[in-house]
């Protein structure tokens, strides 16, 4: 009889004991979760991730001592493998795009259900995006974009064929690669490898990067499109 697959390794860090323990008992009955600690606040979470070695931190955006955003670029620095999931108890909060400019993989609000913050942490430690679709375009268009009255930029496409582009800006207006794929009249394997493209040329991560330098580079505005930014589970690639 083979050994069961190691758990994912957990480390919960928010501010508040019962949110931590709220996690923690969500989580912990899964067995293919094991939650290794618990922090209080950011400087602690780097402090306790450099000695468990987790593979996914699940980041509470707001904290004292360090917040969690200066926490998930000093993890993307000294712990490139462990992945950030951050949480936001607000919808519309800047330190969430703050956060993932940061390096963190993904971000959630806190209503979440348990099934889809299961869901989100084994996305994330896969390596791939995940952003609650209510969110992502909604963030994006309120906090990355040109300020009220200035001509939009000139979009920088970073190299990117027109047919790159094309895809670009239907990701960045919502569209998932099933979508993309559907609306250019090609196989979702060539949308994947398009994006893989994109992601390079573009010096990003994931998704949700892409889409937030879609933004900031003009090739689409607040209130573009009007779709929904992130499938289901917002993976990326």
């Amino acid at each position: 009889m083979s050994a069961a697959a190691p758990g994912i390794r957990i480390l919960i860090a928010d501010d508040q004991p019962l949110v931590r323990r709220g996690l923690s008992l969500i989580l912990s009955p899964d067995p293919s979760f094991e939650v290794v600690g618990e922090a209080e606040n950011g400087e602690q979470a780097v402090a306790a991730a450099r000695l468990l070695r987790p593979d996914v931190v699940v980041m509470d955006i707001r904290m004292p001592v360090l917040d969690g955003v200066d926490a998930t670029r000093e993890l993307a620095r000294a712990l490139p493998s462990c992945r950030v999931l951050a949480l936001s108890t607000f919808d519309m909060d800047e330190y969430v795009v703050a956060a993932l400019r940061a390096g963190a993989h993904g971000f959630l609000p806190k209503d979440v259900s348990p099934e889809e913050l299961g869901a989100a942490i084994r996305t994330v430690h896969t390596g791939e995006a995940v952003v609650a679709p209510r969110l992502l375009t909604r963030l994006i268009s309120t906090y990355v974009r040109a300020p009220l009255g200035a001509p939009p930029p000139v979009a920088d496409t970073g190299g990117l064929t027109p047919r790159e582009v094309e895809v670009w800006r239907l990701m960045a207006t919502g569209l998932d690669n099933a979508e993309i794929s559907r609306a250019l009249d090609i196989s979702l394997s060539t949308v994947k490898n398009y994006i893989t493209s994109i992601f390079g040329k573009l010096d990003v991560r994931d998704r949700a990067q892409a889409v937030i330098a879609a933004y900031e580079c003009g090739l689409v505005t607040a209130g573009a499109g009007g779709g929904r930014a992130g499938s289901e589970g917002g993976r990326a690639g």
